[in-house]
């Protein structure tokens, strides 16, 4: 069930549906759903494409191509997790990417993942 779960996540960010899966992951892990917007905070422009705002809660992606990126998505989701607490997720970046890579590895061992939607 849980490999289904991120696979169908995964499904939703490759289809534009970024806030959708924001507000599943939200609620599978018992956390506020981060605000999502398009455009960097200040110094962050050329180095990165996507970044998370603790005070704010908010995930910032560089452009709307960056709305269709699992990894981006998912890597930043990861830092909201920590944030509001959940003691059980580590904040580095290796385990940012680690979450996602998961994501993104059951969407790909599920063939049509469409038809898994929970």
């Amino acid at each position: 069930m849980e490999q289904r779960f991120k696979a169908w996540i995964v499904w939703l960010i490759l289809n534009g549906k970024a806030e959708e899966a924001l507000m599943r992951l939200a609620a599978h892990y018992g956390v506020s759903v981060p605000m999502l917007e398009v455009g960097l905070p200040k110094g962050h422009r050329k180095k990165t494409l996507g970044c998370y705002s603790k005070r704010n809660k908010k995930i910032s992606v560089f452009d709307s191509n960056a709305l269709l990126e699992p990894f981006i998505i998912l890597h930043e989701f990861y830092h909201h997790l920590r944030a509001v607490g959940n003691e059980r997720h580590k904040g580095t970046e290796k385990y940012a990417d680690k979450f996602a890579k998961e994501f993104i590895e059951a969407y790909k061992s599920i063939p049509n993942v469409r038809d898994v939607e929970n």
